[in-house]
């Protein structure tokens, strides 16, 4: 399963680091790649990863980020 997060607050190459390794420890996803330039990610996973998780995970990598919306690719 594919889905396309919107975010807010992702600055820099550092950030996007940030948000992609939070995503991938969430168990299940095997790809996430962040874009600060369109403030989205692209997160590969199984269909066990629901989207409140990955919206969980964004947040939790640092204060300043945020998802707006978790979207089916």
């Amino acid at each position: 399963m594919n889905y396309i997060i919107k975010t807010e607050g992702l600055m820099c190459g550092h950030c996007d680091a940030s948000v992609e390794t939070a995503l991938l420890n969430v168990a299940g996803v095997t790809d996430a790649e962040a874009n600060h330039e369109t403030q989205t990610v692209t997160v590969t996973c199984s269909d066990e990863v629901v989207p409140e998780q990955l919206s969980a995970a964004v947040q939790s990598a640092g204060e300043k980020f945020r998802a707006l919306s978790v979207e089916e690719a």
